[in-house]
């Protein structure tokens, strides 16, 4: 979905799967996908690719578990410095539906008031005959939030309308909120591993109060319940969608690092 915003290529070598990106001004990979055992060759051709194009290796977006292989394998030759903004948020799939204890009071008071202003809501699964209706969501969010202003928003709402206009193909799931038939929030995600599910987006009309909470709590229960986690992916450095995120009480986050070569920026 983030194709061509990332100007994304890829390639297989050595049964690994390399993908590289640019943004920003920045080429980058990031962290190859196969086998152990492959990552030395991998890196090598990686490193080659790099100082061909006379720029400086970086790769983004990188785990603990692949740094820890890459050390093993070539030590001392790489720099890893720790990417917070790009940390993974992690959460009992239970938590996100049930909601239950003190520390969720908040959310479920929003639910509640959120329910009292609009009884007339309706949860739906995302259909492709509803697709166009979460474009036009997307299009008017876009509108209130200046997206044509914000290189990183306008990225986004291109990223999501591919993700829609291919949901059948990318075999997503996701679901809706309509009030009055109008499709007021959307969201849709795909399994992760055999126990997680990761949700890539989620959005609603910020003028209806409490629409995020109940659309994410909605989403799990019905979309998810054969899940024992659910990631939501990174907060971006934003300061807003952290204290989000943090409100939701992850059981863990998922490092991410960048890797650079030692003594190379």
């Amino acid at each position: 979905m983030w194709r061509k915003a990332y100007s994304v290529e890829w390639t297989i070598e050595h049964d690994s799967l390399c993908v590289k990106a640019s943004y920003g001004g920045k080429t980058y990979m990031l962290q190859p996908y196969g086998p152990d055992q492959a990552y030395g060759k991998v890196l090598d051709l990686m490193l080659e690719y790099f100082n061909q194009q006379g720029i400086p290796f970086l790769m983004k977006i990188t785990s603990r578990r692949t740094i820890e292989v890459i050390e093993h394998g070539k030590p001392g030759l790489f720099e890893f410095r720790e990417r917070r903004d790009g940390y993974d948020y992690v959460y009992n799939m239970l938590d996100l539906c049930e909601l239950k204890g003190r520390k969720y009071s908040r959310k479920r008071n929003h639910i509640n008031n959120f329910k009292q202003d609009n009884s007339n809501y309706l949860y739906l699964p995302l259909t492709e005959d509803l697709v166009q209706d979460c474009i036009d969501n997307e299009l008017e969010w876009c509108e209130k939030r200046n997206c044509d202003d914000v290189p990183e928003l306008r990225c986004e709402k291109f990223a999501i309308m591919e993700a829609l206009l291919k949901f059948r193909q990318l075999e997503l799931k996701g679901g809706v909120i309509m009030i009055d038939d109008k499709v007021e929030a959307f969201t849709f995600g795909e399994v992760l591993n055999e126990d997680t599910a990761v949700i890539h987006v989620e959005k609603g009309n910020p003028d209806i109060n409490g629409i995020y909470t109940v659309i994410n709590q909605e989403f799990c229960c019905h979309s998810w319940q054969d899940m024992m986690y659910i990631n939501r992916e990174e907060d971006m450095g934003l300061e807003g969608l952290r204290k989000a995120k943090e409100s939701y009480y992850p059981v863990t986050l998922i490092e991410k690092f960048d890797v650079t070569l030692k003594g190379k920026e």
